[in-house]
């Protein structure tokens, strides 16, 4: 049996004395969709940033693909986040002085790609995704909607096995938003790519997707999200006690 992809092990992190997670627990298996649910200062970024090796837990350990990363080096971590994560921002992070193919390259060079495989890839990807088009454009000239489809095909390039989307589609309308749930899921059916989305819309549901919260330091409740019934949504609160599909208490 493979290893999980992730483990968080007794996670805890403080910023002054203020706990922001406590005691949280979490695996996550190969081609798992996580969605971590919480208001806007809950500790859900912050718990992206230590899944990412961007942040050390004050206690606890971080285990990815069955390893610890507890005495890793900056270097290692650094040649983890470039060659097996990508990473999308709500404010898109898209290089302005770039083309939208020279930012999906961009990951490609760093990691050593040679300059005509890079092209050629990040052409390949753009054509797989339909939107060729948008190649030789630049940030600026593009809607919201299209920085951040752009933005998770760049955080696609190295072929990493999961990706962490901090609430990406905050700043996006709701057609937008739900092209980016749509680009997202697609990449983790159809490519096995782990996912671990957060998002402050308590009502948001994705199809397949297990759903956290994190509240009061704590991460609760998970379930899997089968199919969206919104009677079920409004009926059944983010608590330990709630019964819902494929129930598990983590925090």
């Amino acid at each position: 049996m493979p290893p999980n992809t992730l483990e968080l092990v007794n996670v805890n992190k403080e910023y002054g004395a203020t706990k922001v997670l406590n005691d949280i627990d979490l695996t996550v298996k190969d081609g798992e969709f996580i969605t971590i649910k919480g208001k806007s200062g809950a500790g859900k970024t912050t718990l992206l940033k230590i899944i990412g090796l961007l942040e050390h837990p004050d206690k606890g350990e971080v285990r990815l693909f069955g390893n610890s990363t507890r005495e890793l080096t900056d270097e290692i971590k650094s040649n983890i986040r470039l060659r097996n994560m990508g990473f999308v921002f709500q404010s898109y992070n898209l290089i302005p002085s770039l083309t939208v193919l020279e930012n999906i390259e961009l990951p490609l060079a760093l990691a050593g790609t040679k300059k005509q495989e890079r092209k050629e890839r990040a052409h390949d990807m753009l054509k797989y995704f339909d939107l060729t088009p948008l190649a030789a454009r630049f940030p600026d000239g593009l809607s919201g909607g299209e920085k951040q489809r752009i933005a998770i095909i760049r955080a696609l390039a190295n072929k990493p096995k999961i990706i962490l989307a901090d609430e990406p589609t905050s700043s996006l309308d709701d057609d937008n938003s739900n092209l980016v749930i749509e680009l997202l899921s697609n990449i983790n059916k159809d490519r096995k790519v782990v996912i671990i989305l957060t998002t402050t819309d308590m009502q948001q549901e994705i199809p397949g997707s297990t759903e956290y919260m994190v509240k009061g330091a704590h991460l609760q409740t998970r379930f899997l999200l089968q199919t969206f019934n919104p009677e079920r949504a409004l009926a059944t609160p983010f608590n330990s006690g709630s019964v819902t599909e494929s129930q598990e208490t983590t925090g």
